[in-house]
C-alpha cells in the first residue's frame, strides 16, 4: 500500500446500531470465534451435501466493516477475528499494545503451526515482502502489521527487544523457523542499514543483526538442507509486477509454486502451503487495472500448477481473497469486448469505461462542466489510473462478501455465507491437525 496503515481510522459515521458491551467483550476473546466456527463446520458436516450452494465469506475487522489484510489473514488462517493492522493476535490487542500482543493468551495459532505440530511440513509463497500482513499471518503475531523491521518499532517509540518485529520472529519464532519454505520479496528487513545486498541497496534493520546469515546458522544449528537464493526469490521489497519483472532473473509465482510444492512433497506426511498473489492488491491500491488483472492471470497460473501437481483425491487446495476492492465491471458492453474500453454512453452524452474505482488516485475533476473521459490511448497503458469517483492518493479496500472455491477432501464443507474465520477450521479438520475438531470417526469425501 502508499500509505500508512496507521491512517485507517474508523470514519465517525452516524451509526445505526452500537454493539452492546456484552458483545464487544466477546469479540476479544479467542474463544467466541472459535466456538462459532467450530459450530459453522459441525454444522455442514451433516449438513446433505448440495453442490449447488454458494461459497461466501464475510470479511470484515472486529473493529472496522472494511478488513485489511492483516486482521483478515488471522480469520482465515489463525480461525479468530481480530482489529485492523493486527496479525496473529486475538482482538483483545490494540494496534502498537506490545504487552497485550506479548500475552500468550492473546496469541493465535496459524494453519501453519497446527501442521507443524503434527510433524507436517509448512511453508508459503508470495509476490510481496514476506514479511507483508498476508504472509505474516503464517508466522507472526504482532500488534501492528508496520513492525516489519526493528526500524519499524522503532519509529512507534517502543523498544524492540520488547516488541519483536516481524522479520526477526520468522527467523526465530516457533512457527517461522520451522518453515520449509518461504519465497517472496522483502529483502531489506532482513538486513541492517549499513549491509549492501547483492543489488547495490541498502537494509533497513538498526539492530546491525543479518538476519539471514542467522537464518543460515539456524538451519545448520537445526542440521537441516536449506537454500537462500538472493537473485531468483527476492527482491528489497515487494516482487516486481509480472509485466515489468526479468523472466532471466524473477520468477512467476507459477513457478515459486513449483519449487514450493517440490520441496513440501519429499516428505509423506503432507504439508500445509500458503500462496498470495499479493501484487493484485498492490495495483487496485494504484487504480491499476492492467496490472491488477495481469497478476490476477498469473494467480490463476499458480493455482493451475498446483492442481497439475496434486491428487485430487489427497489433497485440499482451497482459493479465495482476503477482502474485496472498490474496482467494478460495468455496463452493457457487446460479448468479447476489451474490458478496457469504453461500456457505452452514459447520460451527459459521453462515453463511460467499462472498470472503475469507486475511489483512487485515477480521480479527475471537471473540467469547464464536463466529465473526465480517458482517451483509448491512455486506457492502453499498462500504467493508466483508472477513474474513480472520489479522490484518494491510494484505493481503498471493499466490504463485499468474496467468493470461495475449494477441490479435494472435505470441500464440500465450503459452502453457503460463512464467516471468514470458520475457513482454517474446516481446513485444519480436513487435515486431521484441529485441537477442537478430532477428524476421527468421519469418512473422507472428496
Amino acid at each position: 500500500m502508499s500509505f500508512s496503515d496507521d491512517e485507517i481510522q474508523p470514519f465517525p459515521n452516524i451509526r445505526v446500531r452500537e454493539r452492546s458491551l456484552r458483545e464487544v467483550e466477546a469479540e476479544i476473546e479467542k474463544d467466541f470465534w472459535k466456538k462459532n466456527a467450530i459450530k459453522a463446520v459441525k454444522d455442514r458436516l451433516y449438513r446433505k451435501i448440495n453442490q449447488s450452494i454458494s461459497q461466501r465469506k464475510l470479511t470484515y475487522c472486529v473493529d472496522h466493516q472494511t478488513a485489511d489484510s492483516a486482521c483478515s489473514a488471522t480469520a482465515y488462517l489463525g480461525g479468530v477475528k481480530a482489529n485492523l493492522g493486527t496479525i496473529g493476535v486475538t482482538a483483545a490487542v490494540n494496534k502498537k499494545n506490545c504487552t497485550a500482543m506479548n500475552n500468550a493468551e492473546n496469541r493465535v495459532d496459524s494453519l501453519a503451526t497446527l501442521f507443524q505440530r503434527k510433524g507436517k511440513r509448512s511453508g508459503f509463497v508470495t509476490t510481496t515482502r514476506v514479511t507483508h500482513a498476508s504472509p505474516a499471518g503464517v508466522y507472526a503475531h504482532t500488534a501492528n502489521r508496520q513492525w516489519e523491521s526493528d526500524t519499524g518499532v522503532l519509529k512507534s517509540g517502543l523498544d524492540p527487544s520488547i516488541c519483536e518485529d516481524i522479520a526477526h520472529q520468522l527467523i526465530f519464532g516457533d512457527t517461522g523457523r520451522n518453515l520449509q519454505v518461504a519465497l517472496g520479496g522483502g529483502r531489506k528487513n532482513f538486513l541492517p542499514t549499513d549491509v549492501i545486498d547483492e543489488e547495490g541497496n541498502p537494509g533497513k534493520r538498526s539492530d546491525h543483526v543479518n538476519l539471514i546469515e542467522e537464518w543460515k546458522k539456524k538451519k545448520e544449528e537445526m542440521g537441516v538442507k536449506y537454500q537462500y537464493v538472493w537473485n531468483r526469490l527476492f527482491e528489497p521489497g515487494h516482487m516486481k509486477y509480472n509485466v515489468d519483472r526479468n523472466k532471466d532473473t524473477e520468477p512467476s509465482l507459477e513457478e515459486m509454486t513449483e519449487a514450493a510444492i517440490k520441496v513440501l512433497q519429499t516428505g509423506d506426511e503432507g504439508f500445509f502451503l500458503f500462496v498470495e498473489g499479493g501484487r493484485i492488491d498492490t495495483a487496485h491500491h494504484d487504480s491499476w487495472a492492467h496490472k491488477a488483472l495481469d497478476e490476477t492471470a498469473e494467480f490463476s497460473k499458480a493455482v493451475q500448477k498446483a492442481i497439475d501437481m496434486t491428487d485430487e483425491r489427497n489433497t485440499l487446495i482451497v482459493v479465495t481473497s482476503d477482502h474485496a476492492h472498490t474496482m467494478s465491471y460495468a455496463g452493457y458492453a457487446q460479448r468479447g469486448s476489451n474490458v478496457f474500453g469504453y461500456a457505452g454512453m452514459a447520460s451527459d452524452a459521453n462515453l463511460y469505461t467499462i472498470l472503475n474505482y469507486a475511489n483512487g488516485p485515477g480521480y479527475k475533476p471537471m473540467l469547464e462542466g464536463e466529465r473526465y473521459v480517458p482517451s483509448t490511448e491512455e486506457m492502453n497503458e499498462v500504467g493508466f489510473k483508472w477513474p474513480s469517483t472520489s479522490p484518494l492518493k491510494s484505493e481503498t479496500h471493499g466490504a463485499d462478501d468474496v467468493g470461495i472455491f475449494a477441490r479435494g477432501p472435505w470441500s464440500h464443507l465450503f459452502t453457503g455465507v460463512m464467516e471468514e474465520n470458520v475457513i482454517p477450521h474446516i481446513i485444519a479438520f480436513a487435515a486431521c491437525v484441529s485441537d477442537e475438531l478430532p477428524c476421527e470417526g468421519y469418512t473422507k469425501e472428496a
